[in-house]
């Protein structure tokens, strides 16, 4: 009978085997809106060897968003769970309890005050004066040189050789206001951090 080759260790015994596996890391990542937000962040190109992203759209309000990430977590095994939403409209208290009430739940929370848009912005500039909603759109327009498309599918690949100085803007805005109020913090957003994590998973 032929002997299994597996080396002896020092002590004389054989070496427990151990599965080598890699370990996936599964992601929900849970928007306000319906498609800005699931737009950007599934372009991101993480190997699904490495990280399975689920993104959903589910156009909720912030409240009922992290109600339904917390009903989602329970149907499928997530690792991390993070919130997307804006403060838009919203009351301060609904975005405020949103956030605690997420992070309660052991949820992350990118917000961004007043919109996602922000985070698009901050890619060329530095802003940290607030301005109307409506006035994102048409600085948009103006930085990228034609009409900005809410629901363009390719504007992660855009804005990606500028997505370094959209993150130091966002750390910096975010630097300013001390202590972090995230309703009355306009400009604000935390999408840098849901970027940086995805990030890690990009070979």
């Amino acid at each position: 009978m032929l002997m299994s080759k597996r080396k002896i260790n020092s002590s004389g015994y054989l070496p427990r085997k151990v599965n080598t596996r890699e370990i996936r890391q599964r992601f929900l990542i849970v928007c306000e809106g319906a498609k800005i937000e699931p737009n950007y962040f599934r372009s991101f190109r993480v190997p699904k060897n490495v990280a399975e992203i689920d993104v959903q759209g589910l156009g909720e309000n912030p409240s009922k968003l992290v109600q339904s990430a917390k009903e989602l977590k329970k149907q499928g095994e997530y690792d991390r769970v993070w919130c997307v939403f804006d403060r838009d409209s919203w009351t301060t208290e609904d975005f405020n309890n949103a956030i605690k009430n997420a992070k309660d739940q052991g949820f992350e929370v990118a917000y961004s005050n007043e919109s996602f848009e922000l985070w698009y912005i901050l890619h060329f500039e530095y802003l940290n004066s607030g301005i109307p909603r409506s006035d994102y759109l048409r600085k948009l327009t103006s930085l990228f040189g034609r009409t900005y498309q809410k629901n363009s599918e390719t504007i992660y690949d855009e804005l990606f050789e500028k997505q370094s100085i959209a993150i130091k803007n966002a750390e910096n805005l975010l630097k300013q206001y001390n202590p972090q109020i995230p309703a009355k913090d306009n400009p604000s957003t935390t999408v840098h951090l849901l970027v940086k994590e995805l990030n890690k998973f990009i070979v």
